[in-house]
Protein backbone atom coordinates (compact mmCIF):
# COMPACT_ATOMS: atom_id res chain seq x y z
CA UNK A 1 0.00 0.00 0.00
CA UNK A 2 1.15 3.76 -0.81
CA UNK A 3 1.27 6.21 1.44
CA UNK A 4 -2.43 7.93 1.75
CA UNK A 5 -3.65 11.99 2.32
CA UNK A 6 -4.35 11.93 5.80
CA UNK A 7 -7.47 14.69 4.63
CA UNK A 8 -8.67 11.34 2.79
CA UNK A 9 -10.34 9.49 6.03
CA UNK A 10 -13.98 11.03 5.68
CA UNK A 11 -15.97 11.28 8.84
CA UNK A 12 -19.86 10.74 7.26
CA UNK A 13 -23.62 10.45 9.82
CA UNK A 14 -26.68 8.39 8.23
CA UNK A 15 -28.84 11.13 7.16
CA UNK A 16 -32.01 8.69 6.46
CA UNK A 17 -29.87 6.10 4.11
CA UNK A 18 -27.32 8.82 2.65
CA UNK A 19 -24.48 9.56 4.74
CA UNK A 20 -23.30 13.39 4.71
CA UNK A 21 -20.07 14.22 5.51
CA UNK A 22 -20.15 15.87 8.92
CA UNK A 23 -16.79 18.31 8.97
CA UNK A 24 -13.35 18.81 7.87
CA UNK A 25 -11.79 16.97 9.64
CA UNK A 26 -7.94 18.10 10.13
CA UNK A 27 -6.93 15.55 12.60
CA UNK A 28 -8.83 11.76 13.28
CA UNK A 29 -7.82 8.60 14.65
CA UNK A 30 -9.67 5.15 14.13
CA UNK A 31 -8.66 2.29 16.36
CA UNK A 32 -9.92 -1.63 16.80
CA UNK A 33 -9.65 -3.21 20.32
CA UNK A 34 -10.42 -6.66 21.42
CA UNK A 35 -10.65 -7.35 25.31
CA UNK A 36 -9.12 -10.79 26.10
CA UNK A 37 -10.51 -13.50 28.09
CA UNK A 38 -7.62 -15.38 30.54
CA UNK A 39 -8.13 -19.23 31.22
CA UNK A 40 -5.11 -19.74 32.15
CA UNK A 41 -4.81 -22.75 35.37
CA UNK A 42 -3.33 -24.63 37.54
CA UNK A 43 -2.28 -26.87 34.70
CA UNK A 44 -1.29 -24.54 31.68
CA UNK A 45 1.70 -26.05 30.31
CA UNK A 46 4.96 -23.97 31.54
CA UNK A 47 2.55 -21.66 33.61
CA UNK A 48 2.26 -19.69 29.90
CA UNK A 49 -1.00 -17.74 29.79
CA UNK A 50 -3.70 -18.98 28.01
CA UNK A 51 -6.55 -17.20 26.27
CA UNK A 52 -9.84 -17.56 25.06
CA UNK A 53 -10.05 -17.08 21.66
CA UNK A 54 -12.97 -15.02 19.99
CA UNK A 55 -14.62 -14.54 23.74
CA UNK A 56 -13.70 -10.88 24.19
CA UNK A 57 -15.54 -7.85 23.54
CA UNK A 58 -14.31 -5.88 20.36
CA UNK A 59 -15.00 -1.96 20.19
CA UNK A 60 -13.75 0.97 17.87
CA UNK A 61 -13.06 4.25 18.72
CA UNK A 62 -12.83 7.25 16.82
CA UNK A 63 -11.41 10.56 17.87
CA UNK A 64 -11.70 13.72 15.18
CA UNK A 65 -10.74 17.39 15.39
CA UNK A 66 -11.62 20.36 12.28
CA UNK A 67 -13.91 22.86 11.75
CA UNK A 68 -17.76 21.75 10.91
CA UNK A 69 -18.66 22.25 7.05
CA UNK A 70 -21.44 23.60 7.37
CA UNK A 71 -24.38 25.19 10.06
CA UNK A 72 -26.69 21.78 9.15
CA UNK A 73 -23.59 19.53 10.46
CA UNK A 74 -22.53 21.26 13.63
CA UNK A 75 -26.25 21.21 14.75
CA UNK A 76 -26.75 17.26 13.66
CA UNK A 77 -23.57 16.32 15.78
CA UNK A 78 -24.84 18.77 18.64
CA UNK A 79 -28.12 16.65 18.75
CA UNK A 80 -26.96 13.88 18.91
CA UNK A 81 -24.48 14.38 21.81
CA UNK A 82 -27.18 15.74 24.14
CA UNK A 83 -29.94 13.45 22.72
CA UNK A 84 -27.14 10.60 23.81
CA UNK A 85 -27.97 9.40 20.62
CA UNK A 86 -26.82 5.74 19.13
CA UNK A 87 -26.88 6.88 15.11
CA UNK A 88 -25.64 5.51 12.15
CA UNK A 89 -21.62 6.98 11.28
CA UNK A 90 -19.44 5.84 8.42
CA UNK A 91 -15.60 6.28 8.36
CA UNK A 92 -14.26 5.74 4.80
CA UNK A 93 -10.31 4.90 5.20
CA UNK A 94 -8.41 5.56 1.11
CA UNK A 95 -6.78 2.40 0.89
CA UNK A 96 -8.19 0.37 3.32
CA UNK A 97 -12.30 0.63 3.05
CA UNK A 98 -15.00 1.86 4.83
CA UNK A 99 -16.21 0.94 8.56
CA UNK A 100 -20.00 1.72 8.64
CA UNK A 101 -22.33 0.86 11.94
CA UNK A 102 -23.71 2.23 15.64
CA UNK A 103 -21.49 4.79 17.17
CA UNK A 104 -22.11 7.09 20.17
CA UNK A 105 -20.74 10.73 20.40
CA UNK A 106 -18.94 10.47 23.63
CA UNK A 107 -17.42 13.72 23.28
CA UNK A 108 -17.52 17.03 21.97
CA UNK A 109 -15.46 20.28 22.56
CA UNK A 110 -15.25 23.44 20.66
CA UNK A 111 -12.36 25.68 21.15
CA UNK A 112 -11.02 28.97 18.98
CA UNK A 113 -9.02 32.02 18.96
CA UNK A 114 -9.80 35.35 18.98
CA UNK A 115 -8.12 35.90 15.58
CA UNK A 116 -9.38 31.95 14.19
CA UNK A 117 -12.09 29.85 13.61
CA UNK A 118 -14.02 27.76 15.64
CA UNK A 119 -12.44 24.64 16.04
CA UNK A 120 -14.24 21.24 17.63
CA UNK A 121 -12.96 17.92 18.90
CA UNK A 122 -15.03 14.77 19.49
CA UNK A 123 -15.26 10.96 20.21
CA UNK A 124 -17.27 8.19 19.05
CA UNK A 125 -17.49 4.75 20.71
CA UNK A 126 -19.06 2.08 18.47
CA UNK A 127 -22.53 0.49 19.81
CA UNK A 128 -22.95 -2.29 17.88
CA UNK A 129 -21.67 -4.65 15.41
CA UNK A 130 -20.14 -2.62 12.52
CA UNK A 131 -19.30 -3.69 8.79
CA UNK A 132 -16.30 -3.57 6.86
CA UNK A 133 -16.20 -3.15 3.42
CA UNK A 134 -12.87 -3.26 0.98
CA UNK A 135 -12.41 -0.22 -1.02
Amino acid sequence: MTAQKGRDLLLKIDEGGTFMTVAGLRSRRLAFNAETVDVTDAESVGRWRELLGGAGIQRASLTGAGIFKDQASDEKVRAAFFASAILGWQVIIPGFGTITGPFQLTALEYSGEHNGEVRFELALESAGALAFEVL
